[in-house]
């Protein structure tokens, strides 16, 4: 497991914005606060998401956040990432613990199912995710999970809970209230007309959350 404290804003990059473009919006989105970055790109250009990547985890390290590769850990591996993140069918969680050693991020989607919470955990993962918490538009078929399951985190399992699918800065203080740690956000991120100032409205939400439940979780 990875020491300190996991909380904050969690920005998912979206798939859709040439590299220069999307450099620009998360260098914003660490300004603005954003505690950890989750590289997400589906395509099959390797030389282009090698370079992306490597690019996102210099900004990282610039600001003092981490950067997580979604669903690729062979990537993470090559770049140095600070993690990787994955989803039911990406690859064995114990595995993944054990290729990465005790001093990366390892996070697991759980949708909206705690046994698999439970088991990711029990693999090694140190933060599992839940959502849909809203309708999506990135994926707006998901199951939608209840906030019932961030309360059951904490006290069960004692890791921090990541929430995500279609948080916005509007509906965001429930999921904290609730129990989750972490806010994974693209579109209202990312789509925002200021991005840095987004980013520091959800890192005060989260500060304003931490005075009234400091009980939040770490790692």
């Amino acid at each position: 497991m990875v020491n300190g404290s996991l909380r904050g804003l969690y920005a998912v990059t979206p798939t859709d914005l040439p590299a220069v473009d999307l450099f620009g919006r998360v260098a914003a989105a660490l300004r603005g606060g954003a505690v950890l970055v989750q590289y997400r790109d589906k395509s099959r250009d390797d030389d282009r998401r090698s370079e992306v990547a490597r690019a996102l985890l210099y900004l990282c390290r610039q600001a003092g956040a981490r950067l997580l590769v979604n669903d690729d850990l062979a990537l993470a591996l090559a770049i140095g990432a600070d993690g990787v993140h994955l989803g039911a069918a990406d690859g064995d969680l114990s595995a993944a613990r054990q290729a990465l050693g005790p001093g990366a991020l390892l996070g697991a989607s759980c949708y909206a199912d705690f046994a698999r919470a439970r088991a990711a955990v029990a693999a090694g993962a140190d933060y599992v995710a839940f959502g849909a918490v809203h309708h999506s538009p990135t994926k707006p078929l998901a199951e939608r999970a209840p906030l019932s399951l961030f309360a059951r985190c904490r006290s069960e399992l004692r890791v921090p809970a990541c929430a995500i699918g279609g948080i916005c800065i509007d509906n965001a203080r429930p999921l904290l209230t609730a129990g989750a740690d972490l806010l994974a956000v693209i579109s209202d991120l990312f789509d925002a007309p200021d991005v840095a100032a987004r980013a520091a409205a959800y890192r005060q939400l989260c500060e304003q959350d931490d005075d009234d439940f400091p009980q939040s979780a770490t790692i």
